[in-house]
């Protein structure tokens, strides 16, 4: 990693867009308060070097950057560009000029992502550093919606590089009500006493040092990333991040019978959703001839033992902690039946090969665990090359040690098979690596076991991995969760190791309040008993006004609202009005009903009323959606889904089975508005009066239905 001298006036704090560049840069700056005031920062470089001015420093920390490519250095036109933000972000620090740079910055953020280009740049760091430097200021424009497309904008560069922002915001902006940030290194200038916190985090891992920090992120492909997997991938990122380490992403691929292709080929989908940075890709089935080497050395050392106990019966002596018979085998016999192992053999597929730790230990996880077992199917990767296949519990301490991975990160749950790890990684003599544990994300009525999941799936309960009452990262997505909200979710909990129980509601809370500022508004009204509403004086003609798909986010667009002398309401509602009572219906004004006509049954069945369009809004009870009786109507399927089981938590020996909810999704026919066949999969929008939803089959022709699926709002029960 870089790492440079900052000098600043001793009276002066570093500025903060400088701070944040270096960090997103990747660069670590040794803060030293020793110039006297007045006087512009100054970068000493490590050839001793100075460079002196706060842009002059800002481009030269954006060409530095190794973590972000063109990050400052572009073609002639976008470095222009960055230059001409650059020059314009101090405006943000006169008092009396804040809101309307806040103006024109969101202004132009509504037809752009970045402020240059299509790609993060040193000048988004700068402009986004001066409005977190505003502290209660900036929170306050927030809160007030008043800039939107900004603050969307401001909440993007948060979310994407909060491992590396976050504790800045803390430590540099202002906020009287912000907590002190603890950090573990300080930097104190050689002339004065004054003690100036560092831009080093601070260190949560053992042992971590800036730049050397290597993680891995090991799935075993034998199903979808699932919300579970996504803690544990988002935390090493966090960390490689905070430590400007990297990610290797490695698959575990030892056992034949449940992994595949399909598997390994969308985890690598789900993982790009989630905006992991990796390395590389590898896999533990990579390492194979180099794994099997180290149990013949184990082997030959005394470390290890074929054993052809009956597996209950070698369970049963694993827990009573009784010596197996094939302990103390002659190295000569475990080598002729680890090759009759190898060959899979009649003989060999009796056999697994056992490492010989403690079997009086206390803790059952040393009691010789299995280390090799037969296995003779094809593997997904290498066919039918091997049969046997390394235990996880073998693999992962050689293959972690061998790959250079500096901290292995998994849940807590594994905490007494920790010593394990450790003693197998002692025995074959390797570099010992960190092992460091945080809590298991467990959501209530949820079951995140790869194999119950694909119970579902093989016995029809659910459509495929993606589908939407799963807790996997498609199926969430597909339901409707923003990747943004999941990210915030989960970094929101930490690296703590308490083991918790979560509700849905937060995390859908969170969604709608990212969804809810942006989605574009439209109208469906649901089909059966539907009511036709005649206004009398109402358009001969029908009209078609355009109007704004979201009255605060200009952003999301405009619709084209027909306006006709008949118009359809919903059932419930036409119910609800009296003979006489004044309505407003909505995006147009007020009508009187007039008469209500019912069938046989008592049902209505029709409605006549005028328009009153200059009553008040105010003074109505029933404010109504409605669409006019057109043709273009588009057929709508609402879709609404329950939890897989119905029970909150499930206890150790309980089966999954016995709590099945029997009814997870209902579909409800409705007819939406013209401007709905514009729909793209995958787009979210609000219903009024009904909520948020995404489209999951978009309009393909008429007569065939669009698909959208409810979102969860996090306010309502949902239903299983």
């Amino acid at each position: 990693m870089t790492e440079f001298q900052l000098l600043i006036a001793s009276d002066e704090t570093p500025p903060l867009s400088l701070l944040a560049v270096a960090r997103v840069a990747a660069v670590s700056l040794t803060v030293h308060p020793t110039l006297t005031a007045p006087s512009p920062p100054v970068l000493v470089l490590t050839n001793g070097t100075k460079l002196r001015g706060v842009n002059v420093l800002l481009r030269y920390l954006g060409r530095t950057a190794t973590t972000i490519p063109s990050f400052y250095q572009r073609d002639g036109l976008e470095t222009a560009q960055i230059d001409e933000w650059l020059e314009y972000a101090p405006i943000f620090s006169i008092g009396s000029e804040y809101e309307g740079a806040c103006k024109y910055v969101d202004s132009y953020l509504l037809h752009h992502t970045f402020l240059v280009g299509q790609s993060l740049s040193v000048a988004d760091i700068v402009v986004w550093s001066y409005l977190a430097g505003a502290g209660k200021r900036w929170e306050s424009l927030m809160k007030s919606k008043k800039y939107q497309n900004l603050a969307r904008w401001y909440s993007m560069i948060s979310t994407e590089h909060a491992a590396v922002l976050d504790q800045l915001t803390a430590t540099y902006t202002k906020k009287k009500d912000s907590a002190p940030v603890k950090t573990k290194e300080t930097v104190q200038g050689p002339s004065s006493n004054k003690q100036v916190v560092s831009s080093r985090p601070e260190v949560d891992l053992p042992d971590a040092e800036m730049g050397k920090v290597c993680l891995r992120f090991a799935p075993e492909p034998s199903g979808y990333l699932h919300i579970g997997h996504s803690k544990a991938a988002l935390m090493n990122q966090y960390f490689a991040q905070r430590y400007n380490g990297k990610v290797i992403v490695r698959f575990d691929d030892t056992n034949p019978a449940k992994e595949s292709n399909e598997f390994v080929d969308n985890l690598l989908v789900d993982i790009k959703t989630l905006g992991i940075n990796y390395e590389k890709v590898t896999y533990t089935s990579d390492y194979f001839p180099q794994l099997m080497e180290m149990a013949e050395k184990l082997i030959k050392e005394g470390k290890a033992y074929i054993d052809d106990t009956p597996r209950e019966q070698m369970q049963k002596e694993r827990m009573d902690g009784i010596d197996s018979k094939c302990r103390n085998k002659s190295v000569d016999e475990n080598m002729k039946l680890w090759k009759e192992m190898i060959s899979g053999s009649e003989r060999g597929l009796q056999c697994c090969l056992r490492g010989k730790l403690d079997m009086q230990d206390p803790n059952k996880s040393l009691r010789d665990p299995v280390y090799y077992r037969c296995n003779p199917m094809p593997h997904h990767r290498i066919g039918s090359k091997y049969k046997i296949y390394p235990t996880y519990d073998f693999a992962c301490p050689f293959v972690d040690s061998i790959e250079g991975i500096t901290h292995a990160l998994r849940s807590s749950e594994y905490h007494d098979r920790n010593a394990q790890y450790y003693r197998i990684q002692e025995d074959m003599g390797l570099r010992k690596v960190h092992i460091y544990e945080f809590s298991r994300l467990n959501m209530v009525y949820t079951l995140l076991s790869k194999r119950k999941l694909l119970w579902f799936v093989q016995n029809g309960k659910v459509d495929g991995w993606d589908d939407a009452r799963f807790p996997t990262v498609q199926g969430i997505v597909r339901r409707g969760l923003q990747i943004e909200a999941l990210i915030q979710f989960i970094l929101e909990q930490g690296a703590s190791k308490n083991l918790n129980l979560m509700e849905w509601d937060k995390l859908w809370n969170i969604n709608k309040k990212i969804i809810d500022p942006v989605c574009p508004r439209h109208t469906a009204i649901l089909e059966e008993g539907r009511v036709l509403l005649t206004l009398t004086n109402g358009p001969e003609t029908p009209f078609v006004r355009v109007v704004p798909k979201h009255k605060k986010y200009e952003g999301a667009g405009e619709k084209a609202t027909t306006f006709t002398k008949k118009i359809w309401l919903e059932h419930a509602d036409a119910t609800a009005i009296s003979v006489g009572e004044e309505i407003t219906l909505m995006d147009w004004g007020n009508a009187i009903v007039k008469e209500i006509n019912k069938g046989p049954d008592g049902i209505v069945t029709e409605l006549v009323g005028v328009l009153h369009l200059e009553g008040s809004v105010k003074t109505t009870k029933l404010k109504l959606t409605w669409l006019p009786e057109i043709d273009e109507l588009v057929p709508t399927t609402l879709v609404e889904f329950g939890y897989l089981i119905t029970k909150k938590k499930l206890e150790e020996d309980e089966d999954f089975v016995d709590v099945l909810n029997p009814s997870t999704k209902k579909e409800i026919a409705a007819l939406g508005d013209a401007n709905m066949r514009n729909l793209k999969r995958g787009d979210i929008l609000q219903l009024e009066r009904k909520g948020y939803f995404r489209c999951d089959v978009p309009f393909i022709r008429p007569g065939k239905p669009i698909v959208l699926y409810s979102i969860p709002d996090g306010r309502q029960v949902t239903k299983g």
